[in-house]
């Protein structure tokens, strides 16, 4: 399952109207999103889906079992999926998020969607978090020391902000993204050269999770450092999170104060990726899981 996105420019309205649920939408947001897309090079296709669509297919012969791909905001949906899954004969499923940290808004959300879906019809057993796991430490750690080559720049783990107030609720988001980027630090060798920070908040009026990547260059910055290399923990493939609020807000801040900025490969298709989540499904298929 994944969050999904457009397969074109002329989908981003009906995408948006999804993400936003029935809350308004000013002209201003949606030209800004609309803007971004097209600035990407994404007209009549998305190099999304295409990722996503070919992490799927790989996925399904590593296993040699059937692999659907879920969307909860755009299609295929996860209730599409589930039924395509169900008319193949599927008894049991597995949910697996391409998210690796658990949260209340994220993959709570995703798990209840499925559950819907399923309604009683097959066993579920569903991966909850997978942040931790020593494959996906491993992959990213390598790619860290494959970017870095010998430099000593100093390393920032990134993931998507939510808002603060998921904490008050003991909400688990936070620590677990805390634990990723410290295995991977320790596998990579940092030494004290990683900090962590937030992206991708949205303007809801509410305070999100902090710091934001754009105000911890400035502070980098403020003390003397001159080369980050970032390594997104939260995310697994390149989509607009990356290609815009990274490689473009970012590097663009990052200029502004005259700072060397790069970010590691995303795992997207990689076949050692894949053997990530081939594992993940193949215990979680083994062993039921709570639902």
């Amino acid at each position: 399952m994944a969050y999904g996105s457009p397969d074109r420019i002329d989908d981003v309205p009906a995408y948006y109207a999804d993400i936003r649920g029935g809350r308004p939408i000013s002209p201003e947001s949606l030209a800004d999103l609309v803007d971004r897309y097209r600035r990407l090079g994404i007209e009549d296709s998305n190099p999304l889906n295409e990722i996503t669509e070919a992490t799927r297919a790989a996925l399904e012969e590593a296993l040699d079992l059937a692999v659907y791909t879920g969307m909860r905001h755009w299609t295929p949906r996860i209730a599409e999926a589930v039924e395509q899954a169900l008319e193949e004969g599927a008894a049991t499923i597995v949910g697996l998020v391409l998210a690796p940290h658990y949260s209340a808004m994220s993959i709570e959300a995703y798990r209840g969607l499925l559950v819907d879906a399923i309604d009683g019809r097959a066993e579920l057993r569903f991966v909850e978090r997978w942040g931790a796991d020593p494959g996906f430490v491993a992959l990213l750690a390598e790619r860290i020391r494959d970017r870095l080559d010998g430099e000593q720049a100093h390393v920032v783990f990134t993931a998507h902000s939510l808002p603060a107030r998921i904490l008050d609720r003991g909400d688990p988001y936070e620590d677990e993204l805390q634990e990723t980027s410290r295995l991977i630090a320790e596998r990579a060798g940092l030494g004290d050269r990683w900090s962590f920070s937030y992206q991708s908040a949205s303007p809801t009026g509410e305070p999100w999770l902090e710091p934001d990547i754009l105000d911890h260059l400035d502070e980098l910055a403020a003390r003397g450092l001159r080369d980050v290399l970032i390594c997104p923990v939260g995310f697994v493939s390149d989509h607009l999170e990356i290609r815009w609020d990274l490689d473009t807000e970012a590097v663009g801040k990052a200029r502004e104060l005259g700072l060397g900025l790069a970010r590691i490969e995303m795992p997207n298709d990689d076949p050692a990726f894949i053997e990530v989540l081939a594992g993940l499904a193949r215990r979680a298929a083994a062993v039921p899981s709570a639902t």
